[in-house]
This record gives C-alpha cells, structure tokens and sequence, in this order.
C-alpha cells in the first residue's frame, strides 16, 4: 500500500485539515508518516479545536465534532506521536505528498521551510501525487521547479479564497487582531501571483456548509494531473476522498 508523507508545523496546525486526510488515508490501509520541525509531535492550533476567544462565531469557526474526532484519533497513533525531523525526510521511502493548512502565527515555520519547499519540488518533479489545502497551498506556491518559477505554474488550483480569510478577519479581528492573517498578502493573492495565468486559480461556489462523509458534494477541490487542492476545513472530506482515489 502506499506511504503518505504529512508535515506538520511545530504547533498551529489545522485539526480538520490533518485529521480528516489522515482519518481516511488510515481507513483505507495505507501507511502515513508525519513529519515536524524537530521530530517532536506537533500540536493543533487550540482556537480551532476548542474554540476559545471565537466569541459569538465559535460554532461556525471552530473544527467541527467529525474533524475534532479526526484529530483526536489521528494524535493518538504511534504514527503521530513520532515523526521524523524535516531534515530526515527524503521521498526514497514514500510515495506521495499531503500538505494540510492552519493560519496562526505557528504555521509560519512550516510555510516558509526551504527543507519543505525543497522537498514538495522534488516530488512534483517524480510527479507523485500531491495534495494541499488552505494555506498547504501556499507552501506548494512556493516551491520552485528546475526553471526558477513555481511547482504550481502553469497549473490549476485553489486554496483559501480571499473572501474566506477576509471575511474571518472581519469577524474576529476586533479581539483577536490579525489572528486569521498570516500574512498581510491573502493567500489567494499569493498563489495567484505564482500562477501563469489568474483564471487557473478557482474560487468555487461559495462555502455555506462544510462538507462531511455523507455530503462530500458540500466540498470543493481542483485536480490538475498528480496535484489536488481545497480551501478549507469544510472542503476537507472531499478532499481526502479524492486524495485517496489518486493513489
């Protein structure tokens, strides 16, 4: 069976992100390896999973009870609790490529990783197949290929629409700053602008429900050959159903 390879940041990661993929990759018998900054496990960004400081929006914002299950399984397997280094990772020993999202200020170590980059490089390059959703695109934009230019030029995708992340920030950022900004570029500004043309980055319809295992039609995800991606955690079951299709 196939070996996935996650990498996950130090801390802040999604829950849904990582934990819906995981859950269905593990379902379905293939074997997931994580992977972390410094070979300890990583922990969730815990606004996401318990909901504290979302304020009126907690339930709407917050993992919902598949992804916090997800998550909660996904922490508790060996696998999790013992990942390999970034710098020990090679793609000798796997055979595709999951990058989940999160937009606390904890993702940045993961996002802007060159040992990361370097890696998500390689394996377009094998063309293994290779997933990212929500701010895991990000760190697939910034990948670059022989040429100089991004993995992901020349190539459909979505990821977190500016709508999205714009619309969270409103609704927080009274009390909690620019806790949905990771950046003060939108993701989808960024991974436009590593595009060769910015009709290939989808938007899709818009998210008024997050999707789960008996309503995977909720979700939104644009395949490009070996390259999946989503926008956010209600996409995440859509997501890693066809994640799993691919391989």
């Amino acid at each position: 069976m196939p070996c996935i390879l996650i990498p996950l940041p130090s801390h802040d990661f999604d829950p849904t992100e990582a934990g819906v993929p995981w859950q269905e990759l593990n379902r379905r018998g293939h074997t997931v390896r994580f992977a972390t900054p410094d070979g300890v496990a990583a922990r969730a960004d815990p606004r996401m999973l318990h909901g504290d400081g979302l304020g009126p929006w907690r339930s709407i914002l917050r993992a919902d009870e598949n992804g916090r299950a997800a998550h909660d399984a996904m922490v508790a397997s060996s696998a999790f609790m013992q990942p390999l280094r970034y710098e020990q990772v090679t793609l000798d020993e796997v055979d595709a490529l999951l990058l989940p999202g999160g937009h606390a200020s904890g993702m940045r170590t993961y996002l802007e990783s060159d040992r990361l980059q370097a890696l998500v490089s390689a394996a377009f390059a094998r063309r293994m197949p290779v997933g990212a959703i929500c701010h895991g695109v990000v760190l697939a934009s910034r990948a670059r290929g022989m040429d100089g230019r991004s993995v992901l030029y020349g190539r459909r995708t979505t990821a977190l629409t500016r709508g999205m992340e714009l619309s969270a920030w409103a609704l927080t950022g009274l009390w909690l700053g620019n806790y949905y900004r990771t950046y003060p570029t939108t993701v989808q500004q960024e991974v436009t602008d590593a595009l060769a043309d910015p009709a290939d980055f989808r938007v899709g319809p818009l998210a008024l429900l997050r999707d789960s295992p008996n309503h995977l039609e909720r979700g939104f995800v644009v395949r490009d050959g070996n390259y999946l991606s989503a926008r956010w955690p209600g996409d995440a079951h859509a997501f890693a159903n066809e994640f799993a299709a691919m391989l």
